[in-house]
């Protein structure tokens, strides 16, 4: 029986593991792996505390050696179920594993979201991809589409122009979304094209993928690109499947987990959620650490206290 068992390795998890040892609770942490949608970004990070600028690989690997210099257990696997019981609560995991616990976070962070367009499942894998830093070099001196102009699709850009030939950056509205400061960055960026009002409707090709088609909004027209890549860059869904009960939590419309912002707790005694899962404008990595802080100490004083 875990004092704490912390379900996801991102950030906000790795933060809760490091103050949760600190407070003496025996504590596991089950995740797929460490570093969360921190993993999958390449740019130089400038607005994390103490660091001008680092990256999100060496970000991460800060976080982890933090982590395990302290006695926490860890399990990489994914998880299936949590199930509240009479003690506390019951972890089940894809390997078909089983574990207790008095208390539990959840810190799973999220998926990313599909276009819908037709073909983007039938090729993942290839030619389709959700994270540029896995697949990225595979693209060498190919041309590419990075769907979505927020900041996470111009991240990708940038990163992706060290290895392709030709990038296109689509986004749905009319007027871009990336911060000012990233789209400096690109116009920077001789092999990026931009293209507004650009919503995919299909992506092609016999084995790999070979181009796309999307609806030019402004024209009603449908146009398309020879592209070998497509990066999916559109925002994430909370990851909550394994909640399978949903007395456990309340959520709001966007399915992220309600909670009291004074303590992470949710309606349910003893589960806590922490970083991108949980409800709320700001989902940035200081964000989620401090996230994981405070459900930690709260966790200690409600073991002791109540």
């Amino acid at each position: 029986m875990y004092d704490l068992i912390i379900i996801g390795g991102g950030p906000a998890g790795m933060t809760a593991g490091i103050y949760a040892c600190r407070q003496g609770l025996k504590t596991l942490i089950i995740t797929k792996g460490f570093g969360g949608q921190m993993a999958q970004k390449s740019v130089e990070i400038e607005n994390y505390p103490g660091f001008e600028k680092i990256s999100g690989f060496d970000l991460i690997s800060r976080f982890e050696n933090h982590l395990r210099r302290h006695e926490v257990d860890i399990e990489i696997d994914s998880v299936i179920e949590l199930k509240k019981n009479n003690n506390g609560f019951l972890v089940l995991t894809k390997s078909n594993k089983e574990f207790k616990s008095k208390t539990a976070v959840i810190a799973s962070g999220g998926d990313p979201k599909s276009t819908g367009a037709s073909g983007e499942k039938e090729f993942v894998g290839r030619g389709v991809s959700y994270c540029p830093v896995c697949d990225g070099p595979l693209f060498s001196n190919k041309d590419v589409a990075v769907v979505g102009g927020g900041d996470a699709g111009f991240e990708s850009a940038l990163f992706l122009s060290n290895y392709v030939r030709k990038i296109y950056i689509l986004e749905y509205d009319s007027k871009i979304k990336a911060s000012p400061a990233n789209q400096a960055l690109v116009k920077n960026i001789k092999n990026t094209e931009i293209i507004t009002n650009a919503s995919l409707k299909e992506i092609k090709g016999k084995v790999l993928v070979e181009s796309i088609v999307y609806n030019d909004l402004k024209h009603n027209k449908e146009k398309s690109l020879d592209v070998s890549g497509v990066f999916i860059e559109i925002g994430y869904e909370p990851a909550t499947s394994f909640i399978l009960d949903p007395s456990l939590a309340d959520f709001n419309k966007k399915k992220e987990i309600k909670v009291n912002l004074d303590n992470m707790r949710t309606k349910t005694p003893g589960l806590y959620a922490i970083g991108d899962v949980v409800s709320g404008k700001c989902k940035q990595i200081v964000v989620a650490a401090a996230d994981g802080a405070r459900a930690a100490l709260d966790i200690s004083h409600y073991l002791k206290n109540e």
